[in-house]
Formats: structure tokens, sequence, C-alpha cells
């Protein structure tokens, strides 16, 4: 072992910032104070320990990792208590002022989503209300005052076990309730938008007007990294053929942005032979396109996928600076790092994860000696050089979806498979056709000539959205997951992370953890029944996989959220009028069959009064009853009561109907963090 980590020395620090992560996500992960308090005993004992102890690397390596652990569970921990914010407590509808202080198009709802501080004292200091577009007043920008009207509510938990927690994320934002607008708005104070914002307003609004419908929704992405235009169809098409990445800006448009502002500077400096022969006009045309960078930064809202995106390119034009090797693991992982100390809630979301990922994955390919002699550019000629990028561009694609493949699956249920194919054609066509396209009719629209290139540009966006449709259309295009543990999420992140840290042959042992986490994620069992925590939407998984709902009534977001949980990519179906269902207007009745046993469900799908002898001895009859009411005490099932007060607690329930039954629920989930199920 000493000799190994002698040989490694060069990767340890990497593992440095592994530990920190680590230990934020061991925070998330454990349920409460007691538990994290346990973490940080065992983690400073083991520093304690390593450094105390005379000896090698071992013990060195030992004392940093478990200090490491400690800092970033310590870390999390005073940042959700720092960010404390007060939370609404019930839902109310109610009047109030406010100043604005950001305001979102939601054009494919036909919204738009106000950022607000109530005036009125009683309200939480930060709120998010939606309100409709075609309805709301002139004036309505950032620093006005507003007068509304609003049905407000705590913002909503984690729907289902697994699924994602919106409520930790309003807990890290500030936002204490989510509502929407209930009647006419009026604008108490005017404002101009200013500075960035109101740049950005602009540029939103000219954009849509040069090209209206889908292309307009995209270019306006691109341009301004507002994705809330772009309808659903072509948001789902671009996630299942796995170019949802285009539409964030990161790492892709941050690089094209420098890259563009480096080449123009470099090429008008080098018109001037004196500057040429007197000043590095590579160094000058690095410092040209790190402005570009903070500036395009900015002018997107500066979102962390961006942030972190421009932070890494900031750090691999100082590398060109200094003359060092640009791109390496130790950027990653500076990169990693500055975001975790400032936003390590950051962690916990998808974003940071797919994005260190696969850059993680590319440098890993690239920096192996098998592509140095393969993948490099060589004299051997333009057709052998135009393969070897070929190659090269189509192991780096297979590379990231099989890095990304795990992540998409925990946190979305599916991953698309034929995303580098999509890739190839789509990465290429946005770098150096629309970007490039979008930003010179931009420049030209100053002199009204951009009119040619907007419809280029309109041209190159419809193909890119053409791909995306065809390949999410294609058949085996997308594979789903139900549920996968976070145990065997962990041991396959683990494995990852020694494959690719590690340079010597036991990287491969990284393997072991890989596969280990790989076997029980597929053979996971899909819950039987899923169930919201209002107790009003309930589906029952059919042994297709099809998730049977309760209610015929359901919006796009529910039917979506359960046909996700479920691991079933198409809609879901009706229990109304599945083989095992039996439904009245305001009660189904179930019979679920699974390994040899028969289960009976009893659900409520009305608020009409059900006469109380006829209810209890439905209950009686019954091995599970849900409704969204309160049940009388003298309905007594013979496993499991769901009722109203029973999911206030627990929160949204899914039910394994195996040899041995069991229930998971949303608050087993939470624990006792901050933003966690508190029972009215």
């Amino acid at each position: 072992m000493e000799s190994f980590l002698e040989r490694e020395r060069g990767q340890l620090p990497l593992w440095l910032v592994a530990g920190f992560g680590a230990g934020i996500a061991a925070w998330f992960a454990l349920s409460g104070p007691v538990q994290w308090s346990a973490l940080l005993l065992l983690a400073s004992g083991t520093a304690i320990g390593g450094f105390a102890v005379e000896g090698g690397r071992i013990e060195r390596a030992v004392g940093w990792l478990g200090l490491a652990l400690a800092l970033g569970c310590a870390l999390i921990w005073l940042r959700s208590g720092w960010v404390r914010a007060p939370v609404l407590k019930r839902p109310v509808v109610t009047e109030f002022q406010a100043s604005v202080e950001r305001v979102e198009p939601m054009a494919a709802k036909g919204d738009l989503r106000l950022l607000l501080h109530p005036v009125d004292s009683a309200l939480p200091p930060t709120v998010r209300v939606s309100i409709k577009a075609d309805g709301a007043p002139e004036g309505i920008v950032p620093g006005a005052g507003i007068r509304l009207r609003a049905r407000l509510a705590p913002p909503p938990p984690m729907a289902l076990p697994g699924t994602h927690d919106f409520a930790r994320d309003a807990w890290f934002w500030g936002i204490g309730a989510v509502g929407r607008a209930l009647g006419p708005i009026e604008v108490l104070r005017s404002a101009g938008a200013s500075g960035l914002d109101a740049v950005r307003d602009r540029l939103d609004r000219h954009v849509r007007e040069r090209l209206p419908g889908a292309a307009g929704t995209i270019a306006t992405a691109f341009v301004t990294g507002d994705q809330n235009a772009v309808s659903d169809e072509d948001a789902d098409a671009m996630r299942r053929s796995g170019l949802a990445h285009l539409l964030s800006v990161s790492g892709l448009h941050i690089a094209a942005a420098i890259g563009a502002a480096m080449l123009l500077t470099l090429k008008l400096l080098s018109l001037s032979e004196r500057l040429a022969l007197r000043f590095n006009l590579v160094l000058v045309s690095a410092g040209a396109g790190a402005v570009a960078g903070i500036f395009y930064t900015l002018l997107t809202g500066a979102q962390v996928p961006t942030v972190r995106s421009c932070i890494a390119a900031l750090l691999v034009l100082l590398g060109i600076a200094l003359g060092r090797e640009a791109l390496s693991l130790r950027l990653v992982a500076v990169g990693a790092l500055v975001v975790l100390l400032i936003r390590p809630e950051a962690l916990a979301g998808p974003s940071f994860q797919f994005s260190f990922a696969a850059v993680t994955a590319i440098i890993v390919l690239h920096s192996s000696q098998w592509a140095k002699r393969h993948l490099t550019r060589q004299d051997d000629g333009r057709i052998a050089g135009f393969g070897r990028m070929l190659l090269g561009t189509f192991l780096t694609g297979l590379v990231v979806e099989v890095a990304l493949l795990p992540f998409a699956l925990y946190h979305f249920h599916k991953a698309g498979l034929y995303g580098v194919g999509a890739n190839l054609i789509a990465i290429p066509l946005t770098t150096f056709a629309i970007m490039p396209l979008e930003a010179a009719a931009l420049l030209l629209d100053a002199f009204g000539l951009g009119a040619p290139l907007w419809w280029l540009t309109g041209k190159a966006i419809g193909l890119l959205l053409w791909v995306a449709h065809n390949v999410a259309d294609a058949r085996g295009a997308v594979v789903t997951q139900a549920g996968m543990p976070t145990w065997a999420f962990g041991l396959i992140v683990f494995g990852g992370l020694w494959l690719c840290l590690w340079t010597s042959r036991q990287r491969l042992l990284g393997l072991m953890p890989v596969f280990v986490g790989a076997v029980a994620a597929w053979s996971t069992q899909a819950s039987d029944v899923l169930i919201t925590g209002d107790g009003r939407y309930l589906a029952i998984v059919a042994p297709d996989g099809q998730p049977m709902m309760l209610r015929e009534r359901s919006g796009d977001f529910t039917q979506d959220l359960m046909s996700e949980a479920s691991g079933f990519d198409d809609v879901p179906g009706l229990l109304a009028s599945a083989p095992f269902g039996t439904c009245s207007k305001d009660s189904c009745v179930a019979v679920i069959r699974r390994e040899g046993r028969e289960w009976r469900l009893l659900a409520t799908r009305t608020s009409t009064r059900i006469d109380w002898e006829a209810l209890t001895k439905a209950c009686a009859d019954a091995d599970i009853v849900v409704s969204d009411r309160r049940l009388p005490l003298g309905c007594e099932p013979r496993w499991l009561k769901l009722d109203r007060q029973a999911l206030s607690r627990a929160g949204g329930v899914a039910l394994y109907l195996g040899s041995e039954p069991r229930a998971t629920s949303v608050s087993e989930r939470l624990g006792e963090h901050p933003w966690a199920l508190t029972e009215p």
C-alpha cells in the first residue's frame, strides 16, 4: 500500500476534493443531527489518529481524508442553518404588497414567474408567484412594487420517494412560499430594468421577434440561458435524445464564446506587424477570452452550471498563460472545490454531478496512453487525420454517455441510449453553425443586415430539433429504471472515482463496486403502488409496468411523475379500465396479485360522503385503504391505512407487495433535514 501511494502521490490531492464532496453527500444521505454528529466525530477522530501516528504516506492520507470528510459535512450543515428563512406553515389566500426581485418568462406555459419580497411581515421574506403572461400589466420588472392577491402554500416537498425535492431547493434559495396570483395585479411603483437585466430582457424579446416559434425559444436559451420558453415537447425530445445539455449554458457554450473571442482578437491584432512582434498575442487573446466568458456568464444570469463552467475555463486560460497543461484532473478538482466552497448544496443536484462526471470522463479518456497514441494528431495525411478526429469524437461521446448513465437513471429514472450518435451531429452543429450564426446575426442587426443570418439560424435550429425528435422517437431510445437505492448509486460513483483518479493498474479494482452497484440497481424491486402525499393521486403498477391512475383528471406533471417513478416510458393508463380494477364514481377497488398472494386495495376519489357502515365494511374487506380525507377510527384494513392524517406525516408513499411487503415514505427519505415534512 505504501509503495502504491508513493507511485500515485500526484493523484492524492484529487482524493481530498473527493473526500470533501463525500462529507457533503453524507450529510444529505444521513437522516439527522445524531448521525451527522457521529460522522463528524468519526471523521475527526480518524484525522487526529492519522496525523498523530508516526508513519508514512498511508497515515497522512488517512488523516487528510478524514479531515476533508469532516470539513465537508460541517460546511453543508452550517450552510443549511445560514440560509434558514421563514417558511409558510399552511396554505393561505391573501392580498399583499411586494417588490419584484426577478421575472422569469415561462413562455411554454404562458406564465410569468415572479420572485417577490412581500412588505407584509406575516409572510416569508421571499415568495415565488406565477401569473398569466397575457394578463400581466406593464411595468412588472425587477425593482417594481406591486399589489396582488394570491394563494400561497409552503414549497412542495418531494412528491414520491426518490423523486426531485423542490423543498430542498427552495430552502437553499430562501423561498418560503410558492403560489399563483388570483385576479388583477396593480403596479404601485414602476421601475425600469437596468444593467445586465435590461440587456437580457431586450435580447430575449429581440431574438423571439426575429425567430418566432420553436426556433426562437432554442435561440433564446443559447443567448440568455432562459429555458422556460422551450415547449414541453421540445424539451422532452432533447432529454430523450441526450441533447438536453445544449439548452443549459455550460461548458460547450462558454468554450464557444471564449474561443470565438480569442480567435477574433488574435486575428485582428496580428494584422499589425508591430503588435505581433512586440506582444504575446496569445496571452492578450486569452485575456480577451476571459473577459468574454465572464460577461457571457453574467449575461445569462450567472446560473450554477454557467459559473462552474466559467471557473473551469478561466483556469484553463490561466494554465495557458503560465505555460502549464491546460486540461487536467487537477483543473476539475479545483473547479469543483471552488463551487462546493461557495454553494455546497450544488453537490446534491444533477447539474453539478452531470457536468463534473462528463468533464472527468473526457479528461481521463484523452490523457490515457492509448488515446495519446491513437487519437493525437500526427503527420499521416488528411484522411487519417479526419479519421482520428471522427474516432475521438465518437469515443468521447460514448465515454460521456456511459459516465452519465447512472446519474440519469438515479435522478430522472430514464436515460437516452442513442445520445452518442445524436451528439455527433448536434455538438458540431451548435458550436460551428448555430452559435456563430446567431452571434453574427445579432451583430449585423445593428446595421439592419441580420435577416439572412437569422433565416440560416432558424434552419440550423430546425435541423437540431429534427435530430432530437427523430432520435427521441426511435425504438429503444430510452432505458428506464424504476428506482435505484442510494447505497447502490454511491457504490457506482465510488467505483467511477477509483477508475478515474488513479493511474496504475489498481484502478481496475473500481470495476468491482461499479458492478455490484449496477447489479443491485438492476435487481431492485419496482414499487407496486404509488401514492402522493395529499392522497389525491394514486397509481397501481400493472404487470407490464404501466401505472394505472386512480383519477381520470390528472395533470401532465402528475402523469409524468407516476411514469418516471414506475420506470415506464409512456403515458399512464386508468385504473377504471384495468382488468384488476373496479371503479364507481366515488371509489375504486383493485385486486393486486403478487407472488401468489392477492392484495385488495380500496381508494376513494371524491369528497362525497360515504355511509359509515358501508365504509367500515369495505375497509374490513380490504388489505390497504387510501384516501385524501380523514377516515373514521372504525375503518380498519387488514394491513395499512393511509388517510389524510397518516399521509400528512408520511408524505408520498411507495408500496412493495412482494413476499415481504413494505412501505417507504418521503418522511423516511427526508429524515430530520431542515426542509423535511412537519405534522400540521
